[in-house]
Order: C-alpha cells, then sequence, then structure tokens
C-alpha cells in the first residue's frame, strides 16, 4: 500500500437533524414575505483521512452536534442581523424590526437574530456550516458541507475544504 492519504467521504442525512422556525424572507427594500414557517432538514457530507482502524471520524459525534445545532434553532422566529434592509432594535423584551415603512414587534425569548444577510436556505447552510466547522475544531477534516432543505427536492448547501 503506498504512503498516499485514503480519504473517505461520510454521509449524515437523518431524520432528526430538522428544526422548525418561523421567518420571512426579504427580495429587496421594501419587498418581503409575509411570517410563515417552515420544517428544515440538514444533511453533512464529511471528509476525513481513513484511519488505521477502518475509521474516518465517528458517525455518532457528528450526528449529537448536528442535532445540537437543530436544537438550537428550533421553534424560534429567525431574524436576519445583516440585512442592509432592515433595521432591529432592542425594546425590553422585544425586538422592533423596521422594514421600509413597517414596524414589527416580536418577543425577544421567542427569536433569534442570526448573523445573516437573509432567511434562505443558502444562508442557514453556510450559517450551519461555520458553527459546525467551530465545533469540528481540531478535527482531521479535509471538507464539510452541510445543506439545509425546505422541503424534498429542495435545498441550499455551502462547503468548506482545507486549504
Amino acid at each position: 500500500m503506498s504512503n498516499r492519504e485514503r480519504l473517505t467521504t461520510l454521509y449524515i442525512d437523518k431524520e432528526s437533524h430538522k428544526f422548525s422556525v418561523a421567518h420571512y424572507t426579504i427580495f429587496a427594500a421594501g419587498d418581503r414575505e409575509r411570517l410563515h414557517g417552515h420544517n428544515y432538514a440538514v444533511s453533512a457530507k464529511i471528509v476525513a483521512p481513513m484511519g488505521n482502524n477502518g475509521f474516518a471520524a465517528d458517525y455518532n459525534v457528528y450526528k449529537d452536534r448536528i442535532k445540537a445545532l437543530c436544537d438550537e434553532l428550533d421553534e424560534y422566529l429567525i431574524l436576519p442581523a445583516d440585512s442592509p434592509y432592515q433595521r432591529i432594535e432592542e425594546h425590553g423584551h422585544e425586538y422592533r424590526v423596521t422594514f421600509g415603512d413597517e414596524v414589527m414587534h416580536f418577543l425577544r425569548s421567542d427569536t433569534l437574530v442570526l448573523p445573516i444577510v437573509n432567511a434562505t436556505v443558502e444562508e442557514l447552510s453556510r450559517y450551519l456550516l461555520e458553527r459546525l466547522q467551530h465545533t469540528s475544531r481540531g478535527d482531521d477534516l479535509r471538507e464539510l458541507r452541510v445543506c439545509v432543505a425546505s422541503g424534498p427536492g429542495q435545498k441550499g448547501c455551502a462547503s468548506w475544504r482545507a486549504g
């Protein structure tokens, strides 16, 4: 056998890796969807070197990490902190969101303000990828891909490769 590194790809796509959130997508200044909800499903692809023990990575570790990330988002309203089209201010127990000439009030206890530009599957997959990378620091990974699906046949994915 050569000394060349053997890489293995693991796919994690569990029924329990899901979260439900309320959101609205912003299309442009003055143009947004109505507030509504989705049930999102999260899957991941992990590329790592094959170990001498026949394992590349422990499935259970990554399943637990993905489940924990889903649980952090589950049953919240999500607001994009980085949208250029809205302003979010804290007022006591609520967020006051200004969008065009609309002012919306949301309970802070029901709301997560995320470092995203918009509440889309593309942005959610990037956000979850960055969170998974953070929890996987020190792991010997070559590639990570996280996908967020808003329904069958419709998903967005974000990828990272070791440089």
